[in-house]
This record gives structure tokens, C-alpha cells and sequence, in this order.
């Protein structure tokens, strides 16, 4: 099997250097729950939970490696390869944009919005193109600024058609996610008064 990534693409993707060597991975997970065996393990910080206390977890359940912040790493204890960086979230952003941009020139990429029908329509989406060619989409609902540049970290640069599904909460969301995914198309499903409390209207 073809590895989605290279320890030497990583670390030039992010200008950094792992504290070890690892083998190369497989997949990008940040949850341990579902992480599986190779995974490169990203140490998110969120508003009820660090990341960073997972770690051990993560490197127990079979990760390659693991993301994890500059200042956590004499904390963490861990003999596992870490890839220290200053922002976690940052980092995973711009591996991102690495896999996007090692696409080939015949790849199309297609961005998914709308207040309703977004995962419908990517899910049908992704039925037709698997028909044409390896097609790569989002997981669930994964539509936010952790779940888009995640998924497109786990897109193979063997990828044909890529499908990402990009929602919001509040003005101003959709054209960073955008900027990241460069759809060659965009498709608005429809425009309804949803999350309407962070906004003065529909029309905004």
C-alpha cells in the first residue's frame, strides 16, 4: 500500500524536524477513538479538551507519530516520534495545503455549502465520481476549520475527484475553508435562516 505521507513530506511541508525517525503514514486522525495503526496523531486544543493528553494513547493504539505543540513536548514523556510546532491547528492547516497542492493537474476538487443538504449532496457526489476515478470526501460532517483542513491532510495525491463539504456558524467562515480546499467548482445547495442568531438577517 501506497503511505499517504513521508516522514521527509511532513517535515517539509511544516519546516520542522521530528525528534525521531518514524515510518511513513498511513492516515491523519485527531481523535483516539478512532485512530487506527500508522496514523499521524494531531494534538488539537479545544475548548474543553487538550489534545495533548492523548498522546500516550495514541501512540499506544499504534500512531506513527504525533503533532503535538512546542511547549508541550518536555511535558508529554513520551518515546514516541513527535513533530514539535508552534500551533497544532496551524500545522495541521498547512499539511493540508501541502497534499492539495501535490494534486495532479487532471485532479478536480469540488466544495459542497449551503444551509441544508450539504452532506446529501456530497455523499451523492462521491457515489457518481468513485465511478470515474479514486475519489477522496469528507467524513460525516467534517465541514468546520478542524474538519476541513483534516480531511484534506488525508486526501492521496493519487485522488481523482475531491469532495469537501463546507459549512458556518458565524460570517466570515466559508472564505478561509475556501481559500484551503481551491475548489475548481463550488456548489451552493440552498440558503435558508439557519444559525440566523449570528447574523442581523438572511440576506448576511
Amino acid at each position: 500500500m501506497t503511505p499517504l505521507m513521508t516522514q521527509s513530506f511532513i517535515e517539509n511541508a511544516l519546516h520542522v524536524k521530528a525528534t525521531a525517525a518514524f515510518s511513513s503514514i498511513n492516515g491523519v486522525s485527531i481523535d483516539t477513538r478512532t485512530i487506527e495503526k500508522g496514523d499521524l496523531f494531531v494534538a488539537l486544543v479545544g475548548e474543553q479538551r487538550d489534545g495533548h493528553e492523548f498522546v500516550k494513547t495514541a501512540f499506544e493504539k499504534g500512531a506513527a507519530a504525533a503533532l503535538v505543540k512546542n511547549d508541550k513536548v518536555s511535558s508529554l514523556s513520551i518515546s514516541g516520534p513527535l513533530i514539535p510546532v508552534d500551533d497544532t491547528l496551524s500545522a495541521l492547516v498547512h499539511l493540508g495545503a501541502a497534499a492539495r497542492a501535490r494534486l495532479t493537474s487532471d485532479a478536480r476538487v469540488v466544495a459542497v455549502t449551503g444551509s441544508v443538504g450539504k452532506t446529501g449532496t456530497k455523499e451523492a457526489l462521491r457515489f457518481i465520481l468513485s465511478q470515474q476515478g479514486k475519489t477522496h470526501a469528507s467524513v460525516a460532517s467534517y465541514n468546520n476549520h478542524f474538519g476541513v483542513p483534516l480531511t484534506l491532510a488525508r486526501m492521496d495525491q493519487a485522488t481523482k475527484f475531491g469532495i469537501f463539504e463546507i459549512g458556518m456558524n458565524h460570517a466570515g467562515e466559508i472564505e478561509p475553508l475556501t481559500r484551503q480546499v481551491k475548489p475548481h467548482v463550488a456548489l451552493i445547495t440552498t440558503v435558508e435562516a439557519v444559525h440566523i442568531e449570528n447574523f442581523p438577517n438572511v440576506e448576511a
